[in-house]
């Protein structure tokens, strides 16, 4: 599709479906299409832009799987390491001592989740009886899982799993000596030139953020700052741009952010989810007849829905950043129709 009827189409879908949101596909340097679209807020009408700022929920989990692999690249820590020779072991009094970094990387070591996504739909309802505004640290969210027992053994399968990247989190720190969240914005988004990223708090969110809404289908809605955790860590809920994810891309793809071999370890499919769909380390792979069809990464939480992936068939990489609980991934649909 040419370019002009690709940004038709996404102009077309956001005013029939009522994103609210940004989009950017680019071809190497060059910007396909673009478009921002709705309200970063809705009560002031003050207009998303191609630069807002918008929570990406699991989408970070690329930025944690990255910092892991830094930290493996300077020798501080092994994708083989066992995670019990490293934490104290009473912290995990229940948790399999044969854990190691690459399958909580690729969620297979079979630790429980605080949010398990097999038995749970309702994300909001945790914090039901612990407040969201509580949970500003990693380790503020060991209560939620630490004594609860193992789901499977280490390794046999996959399992999608938050609790797992906290536990990688807590790796980046204890190892670095920084706070997680400044360890990436030092050594991710800096190297990357991420300007507008960063982990901020819902109730000190920064100028030209967007709010996320809780749209119900009367068309009233709420904002999701009593729906997701005060402040986003290893196991998502950054605020990127959709110029700056496409920057995290670019820059890990050149060897910027990893030398060759762990750039392809990250990239490599490790373990099925489905027929179609793999996990590296952080990001999702999509193959179609054998062959790797796209490197994508998504989130969804309470008022915000994100997709962006890189299709190494076409060069082309793509963002869609949305602050309502749905849309993304329509629009994503959109765009892989169209490129």
């Amino acid at each position: 599709m040419l370019q002009e009827q690709l940004r038709t189409t996404i102009q077309s879908e956001a005013e029939a479906t009522g994103f609210s949101g940004t989009v950017l596909v680019k071809n190497g340097n060059r910007a396909t299409a673009s478009g921002a679209y709705g309200y970063a807020d809705k009560a002031e009408q003050r207009p998303n832009r191609l630069d807002t700022r918008f929570g990406n929920a699991s989408g970070s989990k690329l930025f944690t799987a990255i910092a892991v692999c830094q930290l493996v690249e300077q020798g501080r820590l092994a994708l083989d390491s066992r995670i019990m020779d490293i934490f104290e072991e009473a912290e995990f009094p229940y948790f399999s001592r044969d854990i190691t970094v690459h399958q909580l990387l690729t969620h297979s070591s079979g630790i429980p989740d605080y949010f398990d996504e097999e038995t749970m739909d309702d994300f909001a309802a945790l914090w039901t009886t612990r407040p969201m505004y509580q949970l500003r640290q990693l380790k503020d969210f060991l209560p939620m899982f630490q004594e609860l027992p193992m789901k499977f053994s280490p390794g046999t399968r996959f399992h999608y799993n938050n609790a797992g990247y906290i536990l990688l989190g807590l790796l980046v720190e204890k190892l670095s000596r920084l706070s997680f969240t400044e360890y990436v914005e030092q050594h991710i988004f800096k190297a990357c030139g991420m300007a507008d990223s960063g982990y901020f708090s819902l109730d000190a969110l920064p100028g030209n953020t967007a709010q996320g809404y809780i749209v119900k289908e009367d068309g009233t809605w709420t904002t999701n700052i009593y729906s997701i955790p005060v402040k986003g860590g290893a196991d998502g809920s950054a605020f990127v741009t959709a110029p700056d994810m496409l920057l995290l891309w670019e820059r890990l793809l050149q060897l910027k952010l990893l030398g060759p071999e762990l750039t392809a370890l990250l990239l490599t499919p490790h373990i099925h989810e489905d027929k179609e769909e793999y996990y590296g380390y952080g990001v999702w792979i999509t193959k179609r007849s054998g062959e790797i069809y796209k490197y994508h990464v998504m989130g969804y939480d309470p008022g915000v829905s994100f997709h962006s992936a890189y299709y190494p068939a076409s060069g082309i990489t793509a963002a869609v950043l949305c602050n309502h609980s749905r849309g993304a991934y329509r629009m994503m649909q959109v765009v892989e129709e169209g490129i």
